[in-house]
């Protein structure tokens, strides 16, 4: 395996359009710019997964989803819910504004998000200068990796880096639940 991408190399790859693996708070994920549609739709395709389905959006901070959520159409309760639960492991389906992309969102009228306290994700979010595709970093339907060494050789050879650092120790990947109705899409 080659050497680990700093936060700000692997910033630089995804500037480039490049797709890369970085450790975050339960499992490996595979990122890239959601901006730009080549990339994600290079991602979803090592990672064998449909666009319809959509990806998570992972941020340092929740100033690096301005612009892209809707927040007003969450009552005070709701968003003061999902606000109260960052950052952390908590990943919370919102609804969209039109410059969130149809790549991004897939079939829904909402994307799943999170503002993560993981250090590595936190530096690359703010070396990248904002929000960043987060999905595991597997094949669709085989099991996600927990550590660096348990990465898929397959998907590791269709990358352009893979970043240092370890996951935060949580023994499956984050729940997902829904902003406005509270109840959970994945547990």
């Amino acid at each position: 395996m080659s050497p680990p991408l700093t936060s700000n190399e692997a910033a630089d790859a995804l500037r480039r359009g490049g797709v890369i693996a970085y450790p975050t708070e339960a499992v490996w994920g595979l990122g890239c710019d959601p901006f730009d549609e080549s990339a994600v739709l290079r991602l979803l395709a090592i990672k064998q997964r449909p666009v319809d389905k959509g990806v998570i959006l992972i941020a340092a901070s929740r100033s690096q989803f301005d612009g892209l959520l809707d927040w007003e159409a969450l009552t005070e309760a709701q968003r003061d819910a999902v606000l109260a639960s960052w950052p952390g492991p908590n990943t919370w389906i919102i609804p969209t504004t039109p410059r969130v992309p149809r790549w991004i969102t897939g079939t829904h009228d909402g994307v799943a998000v999170r503002v993560s306290a993981h250090p590595d994700v936190v530096a690359l979010c703010d070396a990248f200068g904002g929000p960043l595709v987060s999905t595991s970093a597997n094949l669709a339907g085989e099991p996600p990796a927990f550590t660096r060494e348990a990465l898929d050789p397959r998907v590791l050879a269709r990358l352009d880096g893979v970043t240092g650092g370890e996951t935060g120790g949580l023994a499956s990947p984050t729940a997902i639940r829904d902003a406005r109705t509270g109840a959970r899409i994945r547990a």
